[in-house]
């Protein structure tokens, strides 16, 4: 059963219909990574965003799910994509991956109905840690650990410092606490390196340990651990808020004595009403 985008947004308590068309009109929602039009359909399989945030009903029992990706598989709700992960796995009720990893790529992920808990892990300013098996095309150099746990420059920036372990003449064992895009393989071509496997063996305190294609539920004790681990998780950006810095005073002119205009006092503007989304605080979810 599907319903217009702006009733569900109205039902679960985050706007009125009127605003939700606003911010549909704004780009500010998203329905599997696309903006949609006003009177977009929606389904309980649908992912959807405002401002980049996953929303959905502060009532729902959520569930939650470790798989072992093959590779082949892609990372994406989007069912046109013919080997999407959600149609793969085809679960009965809407759930999504936390994170992402590249088609050829294989390993543990999670999938969740929370989206709560998928923004919290996401953040990369919260440390989390993933660690990942790497095999390369050709022998490593004696220094390859050291160039690598230091930071590489990639995509504009340089990678934060992590831990690397070499396992063997053209494999290695990689723990990461972000997570930008294609990450791993970049690093590995920054220094020469095709990568020719790469699988992740943990996500934080979860271990894979499931064959490949295979999934299942999060155990109490996982669950519990995780929700202590993302307890204090706060902001909604990994960039650091920026400081104020302090107005400039524009110079003066030293061409002559400073003559006032006629009527004279200083003009004010008057600020502007500032918009913004703050996303209202649900229910505490239950726990499965």
């Amino acid at each position: 059963m599907s319903i217009r985008i702006n009733k569900y947004l109205s039902e679960i308590g985050l706007c009125s219909r009127r605003e939700a068309d606003r911010w549909i009109e704004q780009g500010r929602v998203t329905i599997n990574g696309k903006q949609p039009g006003v009177g977009a359909q929606v389904s309980s399989r649908d992912v959807i965003r405002v401002n980049g945030m996953i929303v959905e009903s502060p009532d729902d029992d959520h569930t939650y799910l470790l798989f072992n990706k093959p590779p082949g598989i892609v990372t994406t709700t989007d069912t046109k994509e013919a080997d999407n992960i959600v149609s793969y796995i085809n679960y009965p009720r809407r759930i999504f991956p936390v994170g992402r990893l590249d088609k050829a790529s294989e390993g543990l992920i999670i999938l969740t109905s929370d989206g709560d808990v998928v923004n919290k892990i996401l953040r990369a300013g919260n440390n989390h840690e993933k660690e990942y098996e790497v095999s390369v095309d050709k022998p490593l150099s004696a220094d390859f650990a050291d160039k690598m746990s230091n930071g590489v420059p990639i995509l504009g920036q340089v990678t934060r410092k992590c831990k690397v372990e070499v396992t063997g003449s053209t494999s290695f064992k990689i723990t990461l606490t972000q997570g930008l895009n294609r990450q791993i393989r970049r690093m590995c071509g920054h220094f020469g390196y095709e990568v020719h496997k790469l699988k992740r063996t943990r996500i934080m305190h979860l271990e894979l340990d499931l064959p490949p294609g295979q999934f299942r539920d999060l155990s109490k004790a996982e669950l519990d651990k995780l929700f202590n681990l993302i307890k204090d998780s706060k902001g909604t950006a990994d960039e650091k808020p920026a400081k104020k810095k302090p107005a400039k005073k524009k110079p003066t002119k030293q061409s002559g004595p400073h003559k006032p205009k006629p009527g004279g006092g200083a003009k004010t503007r008057k600020q502007k009403p500032g918009g913004g989304f703050s996303a209202k605080k649900g229910k505490r979810h239950k726990r499965r």
